[in-house]
């Protein structure tokens, strides 16, 4: 039976990256400067996506929604890991820790979804292009877009009501820059056993399927792309999806190695650095991969910039003139 008098903890302390005191001037420059990459090129990809009618194919709507979710998704991590990295520490009360646990689980898992549908996406349109308009039509698009989102929406619930319904007496210090699942845990003083094997098998479900699912798609895409007589149109297929799975995989591969996992937990210090690669990393190299290095969309981009330098130009005169 549990004691009456234990103290029940209302907020937390998030330590950050305390062990490199040293260090702490330089990565938060390091964060800042990804943070605002990353936010600035998924914005650019959202703005020239919408404003150009050629991208309004199902491949660009997946890539913009992606970059939608990147958006949030950083800004659920970073801007919270600046503040510790500042204040050498952040407390944060119990309720937002539970709510950022929340929409990082939420767009976690809906990034899993969207990431294996654009794998598919490709996959129908290397390995099937004559059906692709019809297995991928508009329709079919948007369901696929709302079914990843309203899955990450739905998944994010449990894991947060699991760890909300943990009693925690105290000590309050949590050894990551986020309220993550693993420190929580460690930090409850009821026992964890239920709650940790139903986030292992969730992860399971999520994580692996998702991985699986997308692997299958890249391995078609692959065999396919064996198939194709050119050298050079082989050469600059595998260089566009090796560069896709790559991201695929450091993304999935930190993740599962993460969550996919009994207890014990590895040192707190190799989990801030694996968190570091699917919270701040892969959020940067998204944009770069999917748009950046594609001619169409790099097209477009200068396409944009021309027409809205020129429409500021016109602006700029007939203020001129007005004067």
């Amino acid at each position: 039976m549990k004691s009456q008098n234990l103290s029940t903890v209302t907020e937390f302390q998030l330590l950050g990256f305390q062990n490199l005191l040293e260090w702490q001037t330089l990565l938060f420059i390091i964060f800042l400067f990804i943070y605002f990459l990353t936010v600035t090129g998924n914005i650019v990809i959202i703005v020239v996506v919408s404003q150009d009618q050629r991208l309004h194919s199902p491949m660009y709507t997946f890539l913009k929604h992606l970059s939608f979710l990147e958006i949030w998704y950083t800004s659920t991590i970073v801007p919270l890991l600046l503040a510790t990295l500042v204040s050498q520490g952040q407390a944060i009360s119990f309720h937002a820790c539970i709510a950022q646990l929340y929409f990082f689980v939420f767009f976690g898992a809906t990034e899993c979804f969207l990431l294996a549908v654009m794998a598919y996406d490709r996959y129908l349109a290397i390995c099937s292009p004559l059906h692709y308009s019809f297995l991928m039509s508009p329709e079919i698009c948007t369901k696929l877009v709302a079914i990843s989102w309203l899955t990450g929406v739905g998944t994010g619930f449990l894991p947060s009501l699991m760890i909300s319904k943990l009693d925690f007496c105290g000590p309050n210090q949590i050894n990551h820059f986020f309220c993550d699942l693993p420190p929580l845990m460690q930090l409850s003083c009821s026992s964890v056993h239920v709650t940790e094997m139903v986030i292992f098998i969730l992860s399971i479900a999520v994580l692996c399927i998702c991985f699986i699912l997308t692997l299958v798609s890249y391995v078609f895409i692959v065999s396919s792309i064996l198939r194709i007589p050119s050298a050079s149109g082989r050469m600059k297929t595998f260089s566009t999806c090796g560069s896709h799975l790559a991201v695929v995989t450091i993304y999935y591969g930190t993740m599962i190695s993460m969550y996919v996992r009994p207890s014990p937990h590895p040192s707190p210090d190799i989990n801030k650095i694996i968190s570091v690669f699917y919270t701040v990393v892969t959020p940067l190299l998204n944009p770069i991969i999917y748009s950046l290095r594609n001619k169409d969309f790099k097209h477009a981009l200068r396409k944009v910039m021309r027409r809205n330098c020129l429409l500021y130009g016109v602006r700029m005169k007939e203020n001129l003139f007005i004067r």
